[in-house]
């Protein structure tokens, strides 16, 4: 059976904002194997300075990434889109197991194959040291 990921491309401005909501809400459950369905089986990642290729690979750096950023809390904002690509820009905050909070803020760069499963995606990040007061995103 043909795996798909509905909307598929080419994208509407409408479609390409569905797919940034399916994709926000999917990071927020912090469940590496829900979040790498929506990803080709050999998707192609830059993380930072991370290398990622494939849905086992994915799992992998998701659930590494959550036993170090805990109580996540992520927000996407559609930036543009053209035919099987999105951009977005976006913020998350965390806190480490010493107590410390962060915002990170980005953007990424995603690319879709036929079936709508993301088989690139770039993400560039920033983190910034942020006082719980500060917060944005509460749980």
């Amino acid at each position: 059976m043909k795996e798909q990921k509905y909307p598929l491309p080419p994208f509407t401005e409408e479609t390409a904002k569905q797919k940034i909501q399916m994709a926000e809400d999917a990071w927020n459950s912090k469940d590496p194997i829900k979040i790498s369905k929506s990803y080709s089986v050999n998707s192609l990642w830059r993380n930072r300075s991370d290398f990622i290729n494939g849905r086992e690979e994915i799992q992998v750096f998701l659930k590494r990434k959550w036993e170090t950023e805990l109580d996540y809390k992520l927000k996407k904002e559609y930036w543009s889109h053209s035919g099987n690509r999105i951009a977005v820009r976006f913020e998350y905050e965390y806190r480490t197991d010493s107590g410390q909070w962060y915002r990170a803020y980005g953007n990424e760069n995603w690319e879709f194959d036929n079936d709508g499963l993301m088989s690139k995606r770039y993400a560039s990040i920033n983190d910034l040291p942020i006082k719980e007061k500060d917060r944005k995103f509460k749980n």
